[in-house]
C-alpha cells in the first residue's frame, strides 16, 4: 500500500465505505446490506493539507463496490473536482483504490486506508496516515432503502444508426453509481489515468420514468439546472435507459449492473 499524501483530495476518498463483501455472477449479484451504502453530504473536515473545499458542496455515494465523490459550487455552477474507484473493509479498516481524480492523476492506482466511526446519521472517517478528520451527513441509505436503480453501473451496450453495438469491456469505463436519490457517471481510464468527464446530481425513477436534475457537469456548466427524463425499464442486472440527452439528442442505452 502507498503511503497517503497530505493533500486534501487525497485524504477525502474515505468517503466510501465499506461492505463485509460481494459476489458477482453472469446471471446474479448478491449484495450484502449494509449500513453507510447511500449518499453523504460533508459536514466538517480538518487536515493539513490545502483547503479544495471552500465553500463547496461535497456528497459521496457509494454501492456495493465502488464510490465517487465531488466537490461543486451551486450558487456559481463551479464543478470544482471529482475523484473515486472500488473499496473494500478490513475490519474497521476501509481500504479505497482510486481509479480518476481530477485533483491528481498521479493517485490513481493508490490505495488509502482510513478507520471510520457511525453515530447516528453521522459517519467519521479518519485517515490512517494523517490527522485528518471528516464527518459526513447522512442523505438517503441506497440499497437498504430497496431504491429500484440504487447500485454501480457500467455501459455496455449503446444504439448507433438504429442497432445495438456492444461496448468493448476494458480500462475506459463509464460508470453511473446511484443512492435512492443521487447518481453521478463518470467517464474514465484508469490504466491511462485519463479524466473524460462527469456529470450528476438527484433523480427518481417511477413507473417507468427515470428523471435527473443535474447539480454538477465538468464539461458544461450552462447544463446544470436541467431535468432530463428517459423510459427505463430494469430486466435483471440490465438497465434500459431511452430518451434524449442534455443536447437533445436520442439515446438508447444499456448499463449492465456491476454491483
Amino acid at each position: 500500500m502507498k503511503k497517503l499524501s497530505f493533500k486534501l483530495p487525497a485524504l477525502i476518498t474515505i468517503n466510501l465505505l465499506i461492505i463485509s463483501g460481494f459476489t458477482i455472477s453472469n446471471k446474479n449479484i448478491k449484495i450484502d446490506i449494509h449500513p453507510h451504502f447511500g449518499a453523504w453530504d460533508l459536514v466538517s473536515y480538518s487536515t493539513d493539507g490545502t483547503d479544495a473545499f471552500k465553500d463547496a458542496k461535497v456528497v459521496k455515494i457509494f454501492s456495493n463496490g465502488h464510490f465517487a465523490i465531488t466537490a461543486y459550487r451551486q450558487d456559481s455552477k463551479e464543478f470544482v473536482g471529482t475523484m473515486g474507484g472500488t473499496y473494500l473493509v478490513e475490519g474497521e479498516t476501509v481500504k479505497e483504490t482510486i481509479e480518476f481524480s481530477t485533483w491528481n492523476a498521479e493517485e490513481v492506482g493508490n490505495t488509502y486506508s482510513f478507520s471510520m466511526k457511525m453515530k447516528g446519521k453521522t459517519m467519521t472517517l479518519n485517515s490512517n496516515d494523517s490527522k485528518a478528520v471528516f464527518t459526513w451527513k447522512r442523505i438517503d441509505k441506497g440499497v437498504n432503502q430497496g431504491a429500484t436503480l440504487a447500485g454501480a453501473w457500467r455501459i455496455r451496450e449503446r444504439e448507433r444508426n438504429g442497432e445495438m453495438s456492444a461496448m468493448k469491456r476494458g480500462p475506459r469505463k463509464t460508470i453511473k453509481i446511484l443512492s435512492a436519490t443521487r447518481f453521478q457517471w463518470t467517464a474514465f481510464n484508469n490504466e491511462t489515468k485519463q479524466f473524460m468527464g462527469t456529470g450528476g446530481g438527484t433523480y427518481s425513477a417511477k413507473d417507468g420514468i427515470y428523471t435527473e436534475t443535474i447539480e454538477f457537469f465538468s464539461r458544461d456548466s450552462s447544463r446544470v439546472g436541467m431535468s432530463l427524463s428517459f423510459d427505463f425499464e430494469r430486466k435483471g442486472n440490465d438497465w434500459h435507459h431511452k430518451g434524449k440527452s442534455s443536447k437533445g439528442k436520442p439515446i438508447y442505452e444499456i448499463w449492465g449492473l456491476e454491483d
